[in-house]
C-alpha cells in the first residue's frame, strides 16, 4: 500500500505582523437633564422674564412722572440686576466647579492611560505644587504611577489640611457645646459648624461654593455625620428635662455629646475632602 505523505502549501506573500489593536477611547456619556433640572429652569426663565418686564413698567411709569425718579428707578434697577447676575454667575462657576472634579475624578479612574495622564496634568496645574510635579508626571510613563504620585503628594497634604481643619472644627465643637445652655442650642451649633467645615474644606481644594453649591456638597460629603450628632443632643433634651439630673451627671452627659460631636467632626472633615478630591480613593 504507498505511503501518503502530507500536503504542505507555503506561499511566497509576507505574512502581516501581529500587532495588539490600538487602544479605543471610551464613551463619554452625557446626562440627560433631570426634572428638578427642568423645574428649576423653566421656574428661572419665568421669574427673570416676568420680572424684567415688571422692572421695565416701573422704570418707565417713572420717567413719565418725572425725569429724576425715571433715571433713578433706572440706576436702582441696574444695580439689583448687577447683584443679582453676579450671584447667579458665581453659584453656576461653583456647580461646575464640582462637576469638574466628578470628570477629572472619572478620568483619574480610567483605563484609558493618555486620559488618565491629561486628568492629572490639568489637575496639577491649579495647585502650588505644579512647577516640580508636572515634570515628573511626564517623566512617568505608567499611569498607576502617575496616580500613586498624586495620592503620596498634593492629594495627601490636602488631606492633612482637611483633618487640621477638622481637629479646629472639634474642639470648636467641644466648647460650644459646653457653653450653650440648651441641648436644643447644642444642636444648631453643631449643624452650622458641620456646614462651616465643609465650606472650609471645599475652599481648600480651591472651590468657592455658594447656596447651592454648598447643597450640592453636603449631599456628597454625608452631613449626616455632624447632624446626627446635634440630632442626638436634640432628642436626649426631654430626658434631661424629666429625670432629677445633678451637676455631676449633667457634666457627664454634655461630654460624652460633646465627645461625640467632636469624633464626627473629623470624620465630616475627612469625608468632605473625599468629596473635594478628583483623586479616587485605592481599592
Amino acid at each position: 500500500m504507498p505511503r501518503i505523505t502530507p500536503r504542505i502549501e507555503a506561499e511566497d506573500l509576507p505574512a502581516p505582523r501581529l500587532e495588539g489593536l490600538p487602544p479605543t477611547p471610551e464613551p463619554v456619556i452625557r446626562e440627560k437633564w433631570g426634572m428638578p433640572a427642568l423645574v428649576f429652569t423653566g421656574t428661572s426663565v419665568l421669574v427673570a422674564g416676568l420680572g424684567g418686564i415688571e422692572i421695565g413698567e416701573i422704570v418707565s411709569d417713572a420717567f413719565a412722572r418725572a425725569a429724576f425718579l425715571g433715571w433713578t428707578a433706572c440706576a436702582v434697577a441696574v444695580t439689583g440686576v448687577t447683584l443679582l447676575g453676579t450671584g447667579f454667575v458665581r453659584e453656576a462657576s461653583a456647580i461646575g466647579a464640582l462637576r469638574s472634579v466628578d470628570r477629572l475624578r472619572r478620568d483619574l479612574a480610567s483605563t484609558n492611560p493618555h486620559r488618565r495622564v491629561r486628568a492629572a496634568k490639568e489637575w496639577v496645574h491649579s495647585l502650588p505644587e505644579a512647577p516640580t510635579l508636572l515634570p515628573a508626571i511626564s517623566a512617568i510613563n505608567d499611569p498607576d504611577a502617575v496616580l500613586a504620585l498624586l495620592r503620596a503628594g498634593p492629594a495627601a497634604a490636602l488631606r492633612v489640611r482637611a483633618e487640621g481643619l477638622g481637629r479646629t472644627a472639634a474642639m470648636q465643637a467641644v466648647a460650644g457645646i459646653a457653653a450653650m445652655p440648651s441641648p436644643g442650642l447644642a444642636a444648631l451649633y453643631v449643624a452650622w459648624r458641620g456646614l462651616r467645615l465643609v465650606r472650609q474644606v471645599a475652599a481648600l481644594h480651591g472651590l468657592r461654593p455658594g447656596v447651592f453649591g454648598t447643597l450640592a456638597l453636603v449631599k456628597r460629603t454625608a452631613l449626616s455625620a455632624g447632624m446626627v450628632a446635634g440630632a442626638e443632643m436634640a432628642a436626649n433634651a426631654a430626658a434631661h428635662a424629666v429625670l432629677s439630673s445633678p451637676v455631676l451627671q449633667h457634666l457627664a452627659g454634655d461630654m460624652a455629646a460633646a465627645g461625640v460631636a467632636a469624633r464626627r467632626m473629623i470624620v465630616l472633615a475627612r469625608a468632605a475632602d473625599a468629596a473635594c478630591s478628583p483623586v479616587p480613593p485605592e481599592g
